[in-house]
């Protein structure tokens, strides 16, 4: 039988050591900023029921949802005369009852709804795990990746919304990146474009086309929306609106006049001009924050503001995103629980600190001292001052005694170990042992202790 050649699927990848510090250094960052704002960490299971997530998404996001079959022979139960329709979407939910999920955030609701007498609202939670989209892979976009989200509900102040926006700003500044955009936007001033155009019953089909501007541009937009229904009259409204220039302020000026019969419209308005003035009291140190009317995400959750942010520095996709959702507990049947949210997109912010070379060189640094030995006696003689290290919190490994120096030392160079400690008979019978620094060459005769505090500096 012919050998088959390993590999994963596309879309997927396998971390190795110095690909995991520095993911690594990307988690701990934010998770760290995340503390500092009140955020308490969960985790939610890999599988969700498949009911859970279907139309949380969206037409679009609910194709890109992973099913899971169900156990055993999960075709005997299905219907036979279904088998002859071609009914995919049907099908589907004869066969699967289960699937990975989507996003972080609709799990988080379902997590709110089943453990609600638990929690003391608000109740602000952080989540750092994987994620699984049936996309076409491509730069920066994976079937599974990893989301590091903050949520707080039971809060409808918008002082959260702008503390996302500090949160964004001082992690991906901590991370390094020092030219980036928060794009914000409010779902109701769509909702009053749509009325503009009377078009409120069509507000999902407005949101998702105009959401494709940077993609597919304005004829691409115009050509989608008139497919979806739209009259030229209602696009030759929408154009101005959506391709306003200008600072925040004057697009806000702009958009009240615009939407000046609007009562839900002006009320977006109301909600973007209320976050900038908290932003104003404690100004951004590194990101800009723009309005951007054709900001719509696409998702249908969405009900006040959306954000979504990119680095200007490389050619990169969105590398976090969010917004409120304040009738998302409601799918599950807890009512009138509002919500907001952002997620970071944690593979392509590694993209972008690997492209920009950004990564400390701590990030990549796992063992800081390898003890060699000569013989059996060494090793026993080093097994002390290995405990004495670890206890000092200074990763350490012990080289098992029988193979040669330099193979101990090829070994050191190759995992990048910047100090090594020999131990032959002279070093067991002074109690001085040779301390070499692998990057610089120089080496010493110092006694455990001093081993320690080198070290430890």
């Amino acid at each position: 039988m012919a050998s088959i050649k390993p590999s994963v699927p596309k879309g997927t990848r396998d971390f190795s050591p110095n690909e995991m510090a520095r993911r690594n250094y990307i988690f701990d960052t934010i998770k760290n900023v995340f503390r500092k704002y009140g955020y308490q960490q969960i985790e939610t299971p890999a599988m969700e029921n498949l009911s859970t997530l279907t139309g949380k998404y969206g037409e679009e996001g609910d194709k890109l949802i992973f099913k899971i079959l169900n156990s055993g022979d999960y075709l005997s139960k299905v219907d036979p005369q279904l088998l002859t329709t071609s009914n995919a979407q049907r099908l589907t939910f004869q066969i699967s009852e289960k699937a990975l999920r989507y996003d972080l955030t609709v799990p988080f609701a379902r997590y709110v709804v089943m453990h609600q007498n638990e929690i003391t609202f608000p109740f602000k939670r952080f989540q750092v795990q994987p994620v699984w989209r049936a996309d076409r892979p491509q730069k920066g976009r994976y079937r599974e990746f990893y989301q590091c989200d903050a949520d707080v509900v039971g809060s409808d102040s918008l002082l959260n919304e702008a503390e996302f926006v500090m949160i964004y700003d001082e992690a991906l500044g901590k991370l390094g990146l020092k030219d980036f955009t928060i794009k914000i936007n409010n779902r109701k001033i769509l909702s009053g474009i749509a009325e503009l155009i009377d078009k409120s019953d069509s507000i999902v089909d407005l949101t998702v086309a105009i959401d494709k501007l940077d993609k597919i541009g304005l004829d691409g937009v115009s050509n989608e929306l008139l497919e979806r229904g739209f009259t030229t009259d209602d696009i030759d409204k929408i154009k101005p609106v959506i391709l306003q220039r200008g600072t925040n302020q004057s697009k806000l000026a702009s958009l009240r006049d615009t939407l000046a019969g609007s009562a839900i419209g002006l009320k977006g308005c109301d909600e973007i001009e209320t976050v900038f003035n908290y932003i104003s009291d404690c100004p951004l140190q590194t990101a800009n924050l723009e309005l951007d009317i054709t900001l719509a995400r696409g998702l249908n959750y969405y009900t006040g503001a959306i954000f979504e942010v990119k680095t200007n520095e490389v050619q990169m996709g969105s590398i976090g995103g969010g917004g409120r959702y304040d009738d998302l507990t409601g799918m599950f049947g807890l009512k009138g629980l509002t919500g907001v949210g952002i997620s970071f997109g944690a593979d392509r912010i590694y993209d972008v600190l690997e492209e920009l070379d950004l990564f400390p060189q701590t990030a990549s640094q796992g063992t800081k001292v390898l003890i060699c030995c000569f013989d059996a006696d060494g090793e026993k003689f080093a097994l002390p001052l290995l405990k004495k290290l670890r206890n000092s919190n200074i990763p350490a490994e012990l080289y098992p005694a029988g193979a040669k120096i330099k193979k101990q030392l090829d070994y050191a160079n190759a995992k990048q170990v910047p100090y090594v400690v020999m131990i032959g008979s002279d070093e067991i019978q002074s109690g001085l042992m040779t301390l070499k620094d692998m990057i610089s060459g120089g080496q010493e005769k110092v006694s455990g202790q001093e081993i320690v505090e080198k070290l430890r500096a």
